[in-house]
Order: structure tokens, then C-alpha cells, then sequence
């Protein structure tokens, strides 16, 4: 059996697990799942994870071709679209995310704009960024790297000056996160605000969080992927994703990292290396000499997550679960778990290696 054929049965897999789950949520959003028997944690609005939830049923329609599995994505999305006002940077996420799959669904594309619009209204100009916000609770003056994926295409289709608010977005996270140019620690995932001390670096989420230098990984490769690259200084996102690989020792180091990287002994992340695959294929795409050592690691780390975290079914748990995630390590919240956003991202990618989407637009 070839490494093609293998991921094709495991994306089929995946979607075949999301049509469970859409079965046992019903118009709920998972968020985690128990590894024993993949019985979902469920939230009524969906919170951040509210889009990889509507994406994973967008790529399981465009799989199938059944109008139920449309009707589904699309009730699912529309389901989202009180997101699209709410104060948090998260949007990008839920609405970036929950959207680029819909293909043409008008209702899907007419939500994307509204948010893109909202967006831009919430960007801050003497911040540069839009703020973390005060929806999902804690203080609103915030910068998160989980902040920027989706929100940089949100912002550039706002049309008027979106694409410099999303230039400017992006800029801003890396000058905190990463001090490019200047050298410096690991990722700061987390910066607050004061009128009188400035940016200063926040505890939660920790250096060394490997989602967070998963996510703006994929934020970066998202940018030099958009037509307004040339609009965004791309030396300078090109310089970021080279410390973001030798930082996390992306193209060499563990396949699966921990979920901090400062505790080697503490819980892996198989999220975390879906998106830095999905990330990784995005940089393929760009071309140059490197693309493809790019696809190569992409296709290592999709292959090991199928042969090594995706359960197969039996003993009461279901196939398809992408096990070993880590919602939270710090707090010790599902910290083996089955995570909406690594289904996501994992059948993505694996459509994206299968000819199923153009990774690039998604």
C-alpha cells in the first residue's frame, strides 16, 4: 500500500469521524474529546474553536459531494455568525477558518465580509493590532500569536486601508513575539498593554508554548501566500519564519513537540504538528529552493500522525480520533485529548497532499 493510498483512507478516517460527531453534538460545537471513547466536551456557541469545527464539515462536504453534509457545514456556519461583532481577536480564527471552505455558498461569503468589515473597525491603529478583546473573559488590551491566523485575511479583505490594518497586525506580533531582527528568547506568545509601562510580556500562555509558534508559523506562511505579500515587507515575514523553524527545530527536531517546550517530560501536542504541517505546505507553495524540503517534512509529520496518533477504531473508541493533543497544559485541561482544531488541521492537510483544496486559499 503507498503512502498516498494510506493518507487517503486516513482522511476519509477523519470525516468519516466528524459525521459521528456532528451525529452526537447535534447543533453543539466539540471542543475536546476523552480518549477512551471519544465522547466530545461541547460548547453552545462554539467559542475560538467554533470554525475548525464548520471547516472540518466544509472539507467533509467538498469530500463527499452529499447535500446533507452541505446543509450541514452550512447550518453550522451560519451558526457562527453572532462571532462576527463579538471584541476578540479570535474571529480570525472562527471566521476565517469557518468560512474559506464554503466554496459558493453566498450566506458563508456574506459572513466572512461582515467580519472582515468588523474587524477592521476594531483595529487599533496607535496599537497596531486588533486587541485580544473581552470576550472569552481576562484582560482586553492583549496581543496573542493565537490571534493572528485568519485575522490577517480577515483585514486585508476589508477592503480600504484592511490591507495596511493587517500588514500592521501581523507586524506588531512578530515585533513582540519574536523581537525579528533583533534576536532575542523564545516566542512571547502573550503581551499586555499599559497606558504606563507599555507592551510588557504576559506568564499565560508561557515561552516555549509550541502552539503559539505553530500558529504564527501559519499566520506567516498565510501572509506570503496572500496577493498583498509585496505590501507586507516579505524579506522581513521570510526572516521571521527562518527563526520560527530553527527556534522550534521545526524541520529536524521531534515530529510531535510538547506541548511547552520548556518541559520536555510534560504532554505532546499533535495539534501543534498539524498546523505546522498545514504551515509547512503553505511554505512549499512559495517555491524556492527550500519548498521542497517544506512538503517533505509536511508529508513526514502527516504520515507520522496517521501511523502513530490516529486511532483506528475498537474497545468502544472510535476510528478517526486524532489522539495526544494538549488544550492546556498549565492547567491541566485535556491535556491527551482528541482537539477539534488537530482534526482540522490534520484533514486539511491531508486534502491539501491529496488534491482535495488548494492549500494556499484556505
Amino acid at each position: 500500500m503507498t503512502a498516498r493510498v494510506d493518507r487517503q483512507g486516513a482522511l476519509a478516517s477523519v470525516l468519516d469521524r466528524a459525521n459521528l460527531t456532528r451525529a452526537e453534538v447535534g447543533t453543539r460545537y466539540p471542543l475536546f474529546a476523552d480518549p477512551s471513547d471519544g465522547r466530545w466536551t461541547t460548547t453552545g456557541r462554539g467559542s475560538w474553536t467554533g470554525g475548525f469545527w464548520a471547516g472540518l464539515l466544509w472539507l467533509r462536504a467538498r469530500s463527499t459531494g452529499a447535500a446533507e453534509d452541505q446543509a450541514a457545514a452550512s447550518s453550522c456556519t451560519a451558526r457562527l455568525a453572532p462571532w462576527a461583532g463579538a471584541d476578540t481577536a479570535t474571529r480570525g480564527l472562527i471566521l476565517w477558518y469557518g468560512t474559506a471552505l464554503s466554496g459558493d455558498d453566498g450566506e458563508a461569503a456574506a459572513l466572512r465580509r461582515r467580519a472582515a468589515r468588523a474587524c477592521l473597525e476594531s483595529w487599533d491603529p496607535d496599537l497596531g493590532v486588533v486587541p485580544w478583546g473581552s470576550a472569552l473573559g481576562g484582560p482586553r488590551l492583549l496581543a496573542r500569536v493565537d490571534g493572528v491566523p485568519g485575522m490577517v485575511q480577515l483585514l486585508a479583505a476589508a477592503g480600504g486601508h484592511g490591507v495596511a490594518a493587517a500588514g500592521s497586525h501581523l507586524h506588531r506580533h512578530l515585533d513582540l513575539g519574536l523581537g525579528v531582527g533583533a534576536g532575542g528568547e523564545l516566542l512571547r506568545p502573550a503581551w499586555g498593554f499599559d497606558e504606563v509601562t507599555g507592551w510588557r510580556p504576559c506568564a499565560d500562555p508561557p515561552s516555549g508554548w509550541s502552539r503559539g509558534r505553530a500558529w504564527l508559523l501559519l499566520a506567516v506562511a498565510d501572509a506570503l501566500n496572500r496577493p498583498e505579500a509585496a505590501d507586507w515587507r516579505p524579506e522581513r515575514l521570510r526572516t521571521a519564519v527562518e527563526r520560527l523553524l530553527a527556534e522550534g527545530d521545526v524541520l529536524a527536531g521531534p515530529i510531535v513537540p510538547p506541548a511547552e517546550e520548556t518541559r520536555p517530560e510534560g504532554p505532546p501536542d499533535t495539534s501543534a504538528a498539524a498546523i505546522t504541517a498545514v504551515a509547512l505546505l503553505k511554505l512549499s507553495r512559495l517555491g524556492g529552493p527550500e519548498a521542497p524540503v517544506f512538503a517533505r517534512r509536511a508529508g513526514a509529520v502527516l504520515d507520522h500522525l496517521i501511523s502513530a496518533h490516529v486511532s483506528e477504531g475498537g474497545g468502544g473508541r472510535p476510528a478517526g480520533m486524532l489522539l495526544d493533543g494538549c488544550y492546556d497544559a498549565g492547567r491541566g485541561t485535556a491535556v491527551g485529548h482528541e482537539l477539534v482544531w488537530g482534526d482540522f488541521f490534520l484533514a486539511l492537510g491531508l486534502a491539501a497532499v491529496g488534491g482535495l483544496v488548494d492549500v494556499s486559499d484556505v
